[in-house]
């Protein structure tokens, strides 16, 4: 995609990954009947979703800052990504809960140990979603910025380098 579109192909192709988690997620959840007989239609489509949705860090990302950070600060700046993904992520499992009790009405008192409860798992499910989605809706605004500045700043980084080379 990059080789097509030079200056905005890894961008597209992170705003497409981080865009399908959306629909996905809605199917997963809220669409496909939870139930055994499902199995295979959940597997399908975990297996797409997970070809699918896994391209920022790998596509994006990773070549993005090896174009743009020195080669000094490479190290660092992967690490602090993945921190500062990492940290974001940690808080999703307690928001999940505290969006499904207070929003969507799970009462983990009401919960059959045996039978479960259809009614707490369809909260559960919303609350999920909600943690996906939004997510997933924010990556892929987040990433546009860099359809105007992404250019310029591999230009520059470019240009630093070379006037690096020349002093040496």
């Amino acid at each position: 995609m990059s080789r097509i579109y030079p200056h905005s192909g890894r961008v597209m192709c992170a705003q497409f990954s981080s865009f399908m988690g959306i629909p996905f997620s809605w199917f997963l959840l809220r669409i496909i009947p939870p139930s055994v007989s499902s199995y295979s239609t959940f597997a399908v489509t975990l297996f797409i979703m997970g070809l699918t949705i896994s391209w920022c860090a790998t596509a994006t990302n990773g070549p993005m800052f090896a174009e743009v950070v020195p080669s000094k600060h490479r190290t660092m700046i992967y690490a602090f990504d993945r921190a500062f993904e990492g940290s974001f992520s940690s808080f999703a499992a307690p928001i999940v809960g505290i969006l499904a009790e207070k929003m969507y009405g799970y009462d983990a008192k009401s919960v059959d140990p045996i039978l479960g409860s259809a009614r707490e798992a369809l909260a559960l499910s919303k609350g999920l979603f909600s943690m996906m989605a939004v997510p997933f809706g924010l990556c892929c605004l987040f990433y546009t910025p860099l359809y105007w500045t992404f250019k310029q700043d591999r230009d520059n980084a470019r240009l630093a380098a070379a006037k690096e080379t020349e002093m040496i």
